[in-house]
């Protein structure tokens, strides 16, 4: 079954700022140390930190987890996908809830405002996900048809010689024989 889940989260980046100077282990308890590493490479680490967990809140709603009993801080990071897309990874009951519901993938979307960080996150089915169009190219398109076209030419060709060969075949048995004396008929008796 296909199904598509949406999410959308959003946190005032100076609570994510003011959290990470008061408790030196938010961060570590938080995130993952692959979304440390993002984090702080950034010009202003709170912003990014900030956009991570509006994305954990995204996902558990994409997922319809509402209700975030047992779901531990570290159930959900922001990764990177095989296309270079941000997508979530999961753990635990989150990864478990996923399962469940058969959703194959999480993909994410961050932005930000100066004040605001904010993420979108679609939980995916394989049934929903997005297939890749066949891009139009008219080069081989013309191959395409010239080697249909020569196909068919040679098929003609076969059957043109088969014809040739039946009709000189029967022409054969009518012809007379040149070893053979032609027989006179009534006519000429």
């Amino acid at each position: 079954m296909a199904r598509v889940g949406v999410g959308v989260g959003m946190l005032e980046i100076s609570r994510v700022a003011g959290a990470l100077e008061r408790i030196p282990s938010f961060g570590e308890k938080v995130f993952s140390a692959a979304e440390r590493a993002y984090c702080d490479a950034g010009v202003r680490p709170s912003e990014r930190y900030a956009q991570c967990l509006a994305a954990h809140g995204a996902v558990l709603k994409s997922l319809g987890m509402t209700d975030a009993a047992g779901v531990r801080l570290g159930d959900v990071a922001v990764e990177s996908g095989e296309r270079g897309q941000l997508v979530a990874g999961l753990a635990g009951k989150v990864a478990q809830a996923a399962r469940e519901q058969g959703v194959e993938e999480v993909v994410i979307s961050l932005s930000r405002t100066h004040e605001v960080a904010v993420a979108n996150a679609v939980a995916m089915t394989d049934a929903a996900r997005p297939r890749p169009r066949e891009e139009h190219d008219p080069k081989r398109e013309l191959q395409a048809s010239f080697r249909e076209a020569k196909s068919i030419i040679d098929e003609l060709e076969r059957l043109q010689d088969g014809i040739m060969d039946t009709l000189e075949g029967e022409g054969q048995d009518e012809r007379p024989r040149t070893d053979e004396a032609p027989t006179q008929g009534p006519i000429g008796e």
